[in-house]
């Protein structure tokens, strides 16, 4: 269904590409717009826009073809995954405009996900093959929730609380809504200035959600994530068993996110790599039991991956090793590596 770019509401989903009169793409097909989008259009000249979607729930006419849509993104992780993203952008343009979450936003977006978490034993390989620089930020509070999601169930949280940790995550970063879109996509080092304002921005994402009403362990979770057991962290340097257990798990959902996600100023880290580092950090820094039991769950999904060798050879995972999760058993052609028999062979990249 076309519709006039100047009747177009934030939350409507466009049904095809859109590009300008000299071909550039403006916004992509099933996008959910928010108010960013659709400012991007007039600045562009776009008259009409094809719309499969109306926010308020309603179907346009004559869209055989959108039904099957809105079916598919019941049952396709990966719709469901972008459409979780663009609940994200949608719930930071509603703190922009009115200061408050919409749980029920969030949960239409959310649950839907668990649905796959239940299904897919491999989802940390779905999660990094949607991944792009120009939407960090909402695709990272998504990874933040599915993660966080499975590190309380792998933790033996029940259902109910895992799915609250989930929304802990998904939730995480709202106070960015607050914080400059020039400071957030900033392409190279902050200066302190702008790093203490995006600091700020715990603060402003345990009020937002205190106002909003949401429970007060999610609030806690956005409030203290970037807290360290070694009172090395902020906003409040809080030490050991001060910190909110919610907010430990999100924790190393966060950097574990962050460091294997591509950004505007950073490549993406092997995801070996990133587990190494989680290791490093749970002397001191990160919960131990947490980041241990992240640690065991991934590593079974490394086996059967192609990797690439500090010797430019390129194998794939056989086992992993009971007593060196990072060493694993690598075959090469009709070759096996031992990689704690050669301990001067690393795993260089794991392609997902």
């Amino acid at each position: 269904m076309k519709v006039s770019v100047t009747d177009l509401h934030v939350g409507d989903r466009t049904g095809s590409d859109v590009f300008n009169w000299n071909g550039l793409l403006v916004v992509s097909a099933h996008t959910v717009l928010n108010g960013e989008d659709i400012d991007k259009l007039h600045r562009h000249n776009i008259d009409y826009v094809d719309i499969m979607l109306r926010f308020d729930g309603g179907l346009p006419e004559q869209s055989n073809v959108i039904t099957t849509s809105i079916d598919e993104l019941r049952i396709d992780p990966i719709a469901t995954f972008e459409n979780a993203v663009d609940t994200v952008k949608l719930l930071f343009y509603e703190v922009e405009q009115h200061g408050q979450i919409k749980e029920a936003l969030i949960d239409s977006a959310f649950t839907p996900l668990t649905d796959h978490f239940k299904q897919e034993n491999d989802v940390v390989s779905l999660l990094l093959t949607m991944n792009s620089k120009d939407d960090y930020t909402y695709q990272h509070c998504v990874q933040v929730g599915m993660l966080s999601y499975y590190i309380a169930k792998w933790m033996g949280y029940s259902e109910q609380e895992a799915l609250i940790v989930g929304k802990a995550g998904y939730v995480h970063d709202i106070g960015k809504s607050n914080i400059s879109l020039d400071i957030l996509n900033k392409p190279g080092r902050l200066t302190h200035e702008e790093f203490e304002e995006v600091k700020k921005h715990a603060k402003y994402g345990y009020n937002l959600i205190k106002t909003s009403k949401m429970e007060e362990a999610i609030a806690l979770a956005a409030l203290q994530h970037h807290e360290r057991l070694d009172g090395s962290g902020y906003p409040s340097n809080l030490k050991g068993d001060d910190i909110h257990p919610y907010a430990k798990i999100v924790a190393v959902a966060d950097i574990y996110s962050a460091m294997v996600s591509s950004r505007v100023y950073q490549k993406k880290q092997s995801l070996l790599q990133v587990l190494i580092e989680l290791h490093r950090l749970s002397f001191g820094q990160l919960d131990p039991q947490v980041a241990q039991v992240f640690i065991r769950n991934m590593i079974p999904n490394f086996i059967g991956k192609r990797v690439l060798l500090s010797s430019g050879e390129i194998g794939q995972v056989i086992m992993t090793h009971p007593s060196d999760f990072f060493k694993p058993l690598v075959q090469v052609d009709d070759r096996f590596i031992n990689l704690t028999e050669q301990p001067e062979l690393e795993i260089q990249e794991i392609y997902v």
